[in-house]
C-alpha cells in the first residue's frame, strides 16, 4: 500500500536524526576545503517572521549543497540580543529585559529547529552573554590604549521627560516616541571610534569585493564619500575667520551668503544680542538631527547680523543661521551659491538674498528662472577666472587662495567617526572608570567582564544604571580613589560587527579569538537584508581591519560573497505587525509542514527580488511535495524498484536516452543554480518539470528501471537542500545507507547530454504544420526530405509548386509553396 505523506512525523524523525548524529557539528579539517556560510543573526523579538524564513532558507540551501560537494561546511547561528526593543517590551510588560530576551531566544530557537535549518548549535552565542561581551570590552580597552577610541561632546536628541537620549528613529514629528514631549538638542559627552583613520583603506578595498552586489558597493562608496575640494577662509571683521569646505571652488564668485549651524559659536554669540535670533536657535534645539529628516524638512534660517569678507572680491558677505547645517558635519559652516545649488537657491528666494550666476553652459548660456543651474561649465562673472572650465578653474583658484593664505586643497570624507555610546540600559557596559583625578581610565583586564545587572526594573525614565550605586561606584584602577563607572553602554552595532569571528571559536575562554578564526575566515557566503548594506557591513569591515592590525586575524575583509535578499510582501506592502499583514510561520508549519514553507519561500521569486506572499502559492508548493512523495514511494513499491547497478547506455532506446538526457540536464542546471547563480526558483522549476516527466514515464524493462531510479535518486538529492525532511525520509526509503545530507552531490554524466536527434518545427508558408525529428546538425537536404515525407506536411504541399525551402539548422524548416 502506498505511503501517505505525513509532514509532522517525517519532519520530527529527520530533526531527531540530525540532532542525535550531530549532522551539522563541524571542526577544522585541513584535508577539506572549508566553506563558511552565514546568515545575519536575528534579534530575539519573540517570533520568527517570513523574512527570517526566507533569509535562513537561502543560507541553508547553500550550506547543504556545499556540504554535499564534500566541503567542510560551517553554518552557525546566534542572537543579536542587546538593544532598545527589549527595553521597550520591558516597560510595556513590566518585566526585566533579560528575562524577556532569554524567553524569546528559547522560543525562536525551537522555531528554527522546526524549520530544519542545518545549524551547528554547538556554536550558538548571544551577544548579551557576559562570555561574549567580555571580549568586546577587552578589545575596546586595546583600542583605547592605541588612541583609536576617544570621548567628545556631541549634539544629541534629548527627551526632557524621559531624561534620555533618543535615536533618530525614535523622534516622531519632532517629539519623543514614548513621552510625546518635544525633543531638544543637547550637547553631551559620547564615545567615538576613529573609523575615519581607515576611510581610505575601507574605500579602496571596496574594489576587491568581487562577490558583492554593485549596488551595495556603491552605497558604501557614497557613505564614505571621499571628495577633493578646498578649505576656504572667510575673514571676519576681527582677526578671526570662518572656514568652509567646498568641492566647487569654481562657484566661489557666486557666494552671496554663508550658512552656519545653530550650535556654531558665532550663532550663539549672535543669539545673545538678538532676541529673534535666540528664538530661532531655541526652535532648532527641538529639530531632528537625522540627515534624512533634514533633507525633507522645511529649510528655515535667520540673519545673524554678522558679515564676513569674501576672500577674492573683498565684498561683505552676510552670515545666516540655517537649520539645514549641522555642527557635527565639517566646520558647521557652508558657503552658499544660490545660482548653482538648489537648496541654496530655494533658501535665497525665500529670504530675498541676492543670486549671482557664475557658471554657464558651453554656449555661454545659463537659465535660473525656474531652478539652479547645477552642472559644471564655463566660469562667467568670475574676475580673472572667466572663461575657464571646471578643472582648470579648480587649480587656478586653489593656487590663488593658497598664495593669499586663504585656502588650501583638502581631501574630505562624508564618513564621520562612529559614535558607539548609548544612554541605554540593555547593552554592553563600556569598561571605563571616570576618576576625578586621573580622568577616563579603562577597567583592569583581570576584572572583565564588567557585568550588566540583569534583574533590573525599567520605568523608561533614564538609564537605571545611573540609579544603581552598586554598579557605578568603584575605585579607580590607577590611583584607588572613589570613582564612577561609565553608565553608557555600547551601540548594538558594536556586538554585530565581530560576531561572525567569534563563531569560529566560541568555546575559547582565554582569548577573543584563536587560530581557528584564521581557518574559517573570511566568511565565504554572507546573507542578509539590503537594509544592512551600509552601517552593519561597513562596521564589520572596520572591525576586521582592527582585529588584523592587532594581530588577531589575518584576513582583510570579513565576507567574500554577499547576497542581499528581497523583502517578503503581502498585498503589496512589507509584512509588519503594525499593518496587520503578517503570516505566522508556525501556522504554515502546523498546516503544511516546514518543507512546504521552505519550498514556497524559495520558489516564489529570485532571492534578491521582493516576494509577494500567496496563499495559493503555498498550497501549490504543498501539492508538489505530495506529488513528489507519491512518485518516489510508488516507485519503491513497484516491481521495477530493484537496484540495477549498471547498464549498457549504448543500447538504450530513444525514449530512454531522452529521459536520461532530461535528468542530467536538470542536474546540471540545479548545480549551477545552487552554486553559482543562487537562482533557487529556477532550480526548483527544473525539478518540478522532471517530476512531471517521470510521472508519465512507464518502462518495465531493466534499462527503464535503471533510468527511473537514477532520475529519482538525483531528484531526491537535488531537492534535499530545499526540502530536507521529506528527502531525508525518501532517501532511506530508496535504500540509502547513509543520510542524504551526508551523501555526495550527483555527478553529471556528460555522455547523457549528447543530443543525437533534434526536433524541428516544420512550416508551410510560415504556418506550423508538424514537428519532425532528425539527426542533430543534419544537412539541409536531409531535413527537406524528412519534412516532405511527413504526411502532415504533405497535406499542404502535395501537388503544389515549391518556390523555396528555408532551413534554420536544428530549429525549423519553412517550405514556401505557390497556392
Amino acid at each position: 500500500m502506498q505511503q501517505e505523506y505525513n509532514a509532522k512525523k517525517i519532519e520530527r524523525e529527520a530533526q531527531n536524526y540530525w540532532e542525535k548524529n550531530n549532522s551539522f557539528v563541524v571542526t577544522e579539517d585541513e584535508t577539506k576545503e572549508k566553506y563558511y556560510c552565514l546568515s545575519m543573526l536575528p534579534y530575539p523579538s519573540g517570533r520568527l517572521h517570513m523574512g527570517h524564513v526566507r533569509n535562513y532558507s537561502i543560507g541553508d540551501v547553500i550550506s547543504r549543497y556545499q556540504k554535499m560537494l564534500g566541503k567542510n561546511v560551517m553554518q552557525p547561528i546566534g542572537w543579536d540580543a542587546f538593544g532598545l526593543p527589549a527595553e521597550n517590551a520591558a516597560i510595556k510588560n513590566e518585566v526585566p529585559p533579560a528575562g524577556w530576551t532569554y524567553e524569546n531566544i528559547s522560543h525562536m530557537k525551537h522555531q528554527l529547529i522546526e524549520l530544519g535549518f542545518g545549524y551547528d548549535w554547538s556554536r550558538e552565542l548571544a551577544t548579551c552573554h557576559p562570555e561574549y561581551y567580555r571580549w568586546e570590552q577587552w578589545f575596546f580597552i586595546k583600542l583605547f590604549e592605541k588612541g583609536l577610541v576617544y570621548k567628545k561632546k556631541a549634539v544629541v536628541n534629548w527627551d526632557p521627560i524621559d531624561h534620555t537620549v533618543l535615536a533618530n528613529e525614535q523622534v516622531v514629528d519632532g517629539c519623543g516616541w514614548r513621552s510625546g514631549a518635544p525633543v531638544e538638542k543637547k550637547e553631551i559627552s559620547q564615545w567615538y571610534m576613529k573609523i575615519t583613520d581607515y576611510a581610505d583603506e575601507l574605500l579602496a578595498d571596496i574594489q576587491k569585493l568581487d562577490g558583492w552586489p554593485d549596488a551595495v558597493k556603491m552605497m558604501q562608496t557614497n557613505w564614505i564619500g571621499k571628495s577633493v575640494g578646498l578649505d576656504i577662509e572667510f575673514k571676519l571683521n576681527n582677526a578671526n575667520s570662518i572656514t568652509v569646505y567646498t568641492t566647487r571652488p569654481d562657484t566661489l564668485y557666486g557666494v552671496t551668503y554663508l550658512a552656519i549651524a545653530a550650535e556654531h559659536p558665532l550663532a550663539i554669540e549672535s543669539g545673545k544680542k538678538d532676541k529673534q535670533v535666540q528664538k530661532f536657535l531655541d526652535e532648532c534645539k527641538k529639530m531632528e538631527t537625522a540627515e534624512a529628516a533634514i533633507e525633507t524638512m522645511e529649510k528655515k534660517g535667520v540673519d545673524s547680523g554678522l558679515t564676513c569678507i569674501h576672500p577674492l572680491t573683498g565684498e561683505k558677505t552676510p552670515i545666516w543661521i540655517a537649520n539645514f547645517v549641522l555642527m557635527g558635519y565639517g566646520t558647521g559652516a557652508v558657503m552658499s551659491v544660490p545660482a548653482h545649488d538648489q537648496r541654496d537657491y530655494e533658501f535665497a528666494n525665500k529670504y530675498n538674498i541676492p543670486i549671482k550666476e557664475v557658471i554657464a553652459d558651453s554656449n555661454g548660456l545659463v537659465d535660473i528662472s525656474e531652478e539652479a543651474f547645477v552642472e559644471k561649465g564655463i566660469l562667467i562673472n568670475s574676475g580673472e577666472f572667466c572663461g575657464l572650465d571646471f578643472g582648470v578653474a579648480f587649480k587656478a583658484i586653489s593656487q590663488k587662495l593658497s598664495s593669499l593664505k586663504m585656502g588650501e586643497e583638502k581631501t574630505n570624507y562624508r564618513l564621520r567617526d562612529w559614535g558607539i555610546s548609548r544612554q541605554r540600559y540593555w547593552g554592553c557596559p563600556i569598561p571605563i572608570i571616570n576618576c576625578p583625578s586621573c580622568g577616563a581610565i579603562p577597567e583592569s583586564l583581570e576584572n572583565l567582564p564588567v557585568r550588566l545587572p540583569e534583574n533590573v526594573a525599567i520605568d523608561g525614565v533614564g538609564s537605571p544604571l545611573k540609579k544603581m550605586p552598586g554598579f557605578y561606584k568603584t575605585p579607580c584602577p590607577k590611583c584607588g580613589i572613589d570613582s564612577e563607572r561609565e553608565t553608557d553602554t555600547f551601540d548594538t552595532f558594536f556586538e554585530s560587527s565581530w560576531y561572525f569571528a567569534r563563531y569560529t571559536c566560541v568555546d575559547q575562554k582565554d582569548a577573543i579569538l584563536d587560530e581557528r578564526a584564521n581557518y574559517w575566515l573570511p566568511v565565504d557566503q554572507y546573507i542578509g537584508g539590503i537594509e544592512h548594506a551600509i552601517l552593519h557591513l561597513l562596521y564589520s569591515r572596520f572591525f576586521t581591519k582592527l582585529l588584523r592590525d592587532e594581530g588577531i586575524v589575518k584576513t582583510n575583509e570579513p565576507f567574500t560573497n554577499l547576497l542581499t535578499q528581497g523583502m517578503v510582501l503581502k498585498d503589496g506592502a512589507k509584512m509588519s505587525k503594525s499593518k496587520g499583514n503578517t503570516v505566522d510561520p508556525e501556522e504554515m508549519i502546523s498546516k503544511y509542514g516546514a518543507d512546504t514553507a521552505r519550498l514556497f519561500i524559495l520558489f516564489a521569486a529570485p532571492p534578491t527580488q521582493d516576494l509577494e506572499w500567496s496563499d495559493t502559492g503555498i498550497e501549490g508548493s504543498h501539492r508538489f511535495i505530495n506529488k513528489f512523495f507519491r512518485l518516489v514511494s510508488s516507485f519503491v513499491e513497484s516491481k521495477n524498484s530493484v537496484v540495477v547497478s549498471k547498464i549498457d547506455t549504448s543500447k538504450l532506446t530513444e525514449e530512454q536516452k531522452t529521459i536520461r538526457q532530461k535528468t542530467h540536464l536538470a542536474l546540471q542546471k540545479v548545480g549551477d543554480d545552487f552554486g553559482r547563480r543562487h537562482s533557487f526558483n529556477t532550480a526548483i522549476a527544473a525539478m518540478m518539470e522532471l517530476n512531471n516527466t517521470l510521472s508519465k514515464y512507464n518502462d518495465d524493462s531493466r534499462e527503464g528501471a535503471f533510468i527511473k531510479r537514477e532520475a529519482i535518486e538525483i531528484m531526491v538529492k537535488c531537492l534535499s537542500p530545499v526540502m530536507p525532511h521529506v528527502c531525508h525520509h525518501l532517501w532511506f526509503l530508496l535504500g540509502g545507507k547513509e543520510a542524504v545530507v551526508n551523501s555526495s552531490w550527483p555527478i553529471v554524466d556528460d555522455s547523457a547530454l549528447v543530443q543525437e536527434n533534434v526536433q524541428l518545427i516544420a512550416q508551410v508558408n510560415g504556418k506550423l504544420r508538424a514537428k519532425i525529428e532528425v539527426p542533430l546538425d543534419s544537412e539541409n537536404k536531409l531535413v527537406e526530405e524528412a519534412a516532405l515525407s511527413d504526411e502532415r506536411v504533405l497535406k499542404f504541399t502535395e501537388g503544389k509548386a515549391i518556390i523555396k525551402v528555408i532551413v534554420v539548422p536544428n530549429r525549423l524548416i519553412n517550405i514556401v509553396v505557390k497556392d
